[in-house]
């Protein structure tokens, strides 16, 4: 089955940068969707970044300017790129994708294990 593993998360300096990474793998035949979210403790999980179906992004305005998020197709992975942390953005960092294993199949929501973000001085 399909599997969204997360990494790049730890411990960092107000001020300092993370990137995280996302790799699906797996019978994917087609992705769509991709994106990032994040739930610190006692909130809701929110939206970080995302990939829309029709390529453009959409960024959280508490992250706008700070963050970025990419992607290589070609390895079923995508990133995102912290600047400028901090401690608000504190929380578990969870990748999402929409898959399809194969051609005419149902699409079906992924979310990676989760990765922890900690902004602390």
């Amino acid at each position: 089955q399909v599997q969204l593993v997360e990494s790049g998360g730890g411990l960092v300096q107000p001020g300092g940068s993370l990137r995280l990474s996302c790799a699906a793998s797996g019978s994917i035949f087609s992705i769509n969707g991709m994106g990032w979210y994040r739930q610190a403790p006692g909130k809701q999980r929110g939206l970080v970044a995302r990939f829309n179906y029709g390529g453009s992004t959409n960024y959280a305005d508490s992250v706008k300017g700070r963050f970025t998020i990419s992607r290589d197709n070609a390895k079923n992975t995508w990133y995102l790129q912290m600047n400028s942390l901090k401690p608000e953005d504190t929380a578990v960092y969870y990748c999402n994708a929409d898959v399809q294993t194969y051609s005419s199949g149902p699409w079906i929501n992924y979310w990676g294990q989760g990765t922890q973000v900690t902004v602390s001085s």
